[in-house]
């Protein structure tokens, strides 16, 4: 199949999908703070995600491009991102890399932001001359590879191979010239990959959890015979995050993305050890929708949202929400004991 079809049949799954599943931050609480001495308007949302400095800890994460239809969808995506100082990441550009006739699906987004953090994208067959090319194409700050096997495996026309994985991403994190971040599509990520990743020199890590926008889902919606049974495979944000937690190193940077629903999901995350947050799902159904006015307020709203969380819990700052003491309780609690992981430590954070 045309790659350019795949991708306008990907958008028209997602959107007729259930936007979120079961993320796991509903089995997350914060303990309150009814002295919490601080101000609403005193509260900082600048962070650092590695070597970026980001005014918001909102990231839009990778969704699209690689067809002229695309094209209108990226370029409100990068207005919004210009519009509210976010970091924006674009979807795969394998297929501009592969027909250049669609490369401007992408270029639209530097054309549009100028001056904004943008992450190129392609997967993890891709070769270090590919990467770079793709940097190239947006005059990118970063790039993400992504990582999408149970996709690839359910997607009729999609890789069947993934050996090698690891030695090309070792490969494009020492030869391309800006920070390189490996994320997961929304299976999740547990701690053995996290350390691999980290021992092949990766130092920005999106955990990608189950709960947003289900690939297995949308690639069942593209077989003439459903692998159903595959549709609830992977790890939730919230327990990714956790198993993340294991192998954490103070020069890692980590992304949660997967079903972020609102400001305090965001708080959550970042709670977690998240440096950023990434929004993809939501985002897409926004801008294909909305009118581009609602969409900003729309951040606006997730933003707000997160200042009263932080607020509440006197939180200045992002760094602070990291002290705070965190109930995880249900089956997040239950998967997270059987993993070994002591969920009493995170209740009496701070105390």
């Amino acid at each position: 199949m045309d790659r350019s079809v795949r991708k306008i049949e990907h958008i028209k799954h997602a959107l007729t999908t259930n936007q979120f599943g079961v993320n796991g931050f509903d089995d997350v609480s914060f303990l309150p703070n009814s002295l919490p001495n601080t101000s609403f308007h005193h509260v900082s949302l600048q962070t650092e995600m590695g070597k970026f400095h980001l005014s918001s800890p909102i990231l839009i994460n990778a969704m699209t491009g690689g067809a002229k239809q695309t094209t209108e969808t990226n370029r409100k995506l990068a207005v919004i991102a210009r519009e509210k100082g976010l970091a924006m990441a674009v979807g795969s550009q394998m297929a501009a890399l592969k027909d250049p006739s669609v490369s401007e699906s992408y270029r639209v987004v530097r054309v549009e932001n100028p001056r904004g953090i943008l992450f190129a994208n392609v997967g993890a067959e891709a070769t270090v001359d590919q990467a770079k090319a793709a940097v190239d194409m947006l005059e990118a700050d970063g790039l993400q590879i992504h990582l999408n096997v149970m996709q690839e495996l359910l997607m009729p026309e999609g890789d069947r191979d993934f050996r090698g994985y690891v030695d090309r991403i070792q490969s494009i994190s020492e030869q391309v010239d800006v920070p390189v971040m490996v994320k997961e599509v929304g299976f999740g990520m547990a701690r053995n990959t996290v350390l691999e990743l980290i021992q092949a020199g990766v130092s920005l890590i999106d955990v990608g959890g189950r709960g947003g926008t289900n690939f297995a889902k949308v690639e069942n919606l593209r077989r003439s015979s459903p692998l159903t049974m595959f549709e609830e495979w992977g790890l939730t944000t919230v327990e990714s995050l956790l198993e993340a937690s294991c192998v954490r190193t103070s020069d890692v940077a980590y992304v949660a993305t997967g079903g972020i629903r609102h400001g305090l999901d965001v708080a959550k995350a970042l709670a977690m050890g998240a440096s950023a947050v990434g929004i993809a799902g939501a985002m897409l159904r926004c801008v294909q929708s909305q009118p581009l006015d609602d969409c900003l307020r729309a951040v606006d709203g997730w933003q707000h949202q997160l200042r009263v969380a932080m607020t509440a819990l006197g939180a200045h700052k992002i760094a602070d929400l990291r002290e705070q003491s965190l109930f995880i309780t249900g089956a997040t609690a239950e998967r997270a004991r059987l993993r070994g992981i002591a969920l009493e430590e995170w209740a009496q954070r701070g105390k």
